[in-house]
């Protein structure tokens, strides 16, 4: 079975049970990876120490929010 010919039964689906295909697509693609996360919680530490340390400024949240 091929791609084409897969869409083409999922399209006979019911929507909610198209959606559900769809979500578990999605799902499938978006594994996380540990060491990409290793990657991220690091710099999120970093960020933190600097933050606490005074040698990183924060933003107001309402000027991250606002709207132009």
């Amino acid at each position: 079975m091929n791609g084409k010919s897969v869409l083409e039964q999922a399209l006979k689906l019911q929507p909610n049970e198209r959606f559900m295909v769809v979500e578990g697509l999605i799902n499938s693609l978006d594994e996380p990876d540990r060491t990409i996360d290793a990657i991220w919680a690091d710099e999120a530490e970093r960020r933190l120490n600097a933050y606490r340390g005074g040698r990183l400024a924060g933003i107001p949240m309402e000027d991250i929010f606002q709207e132009e």
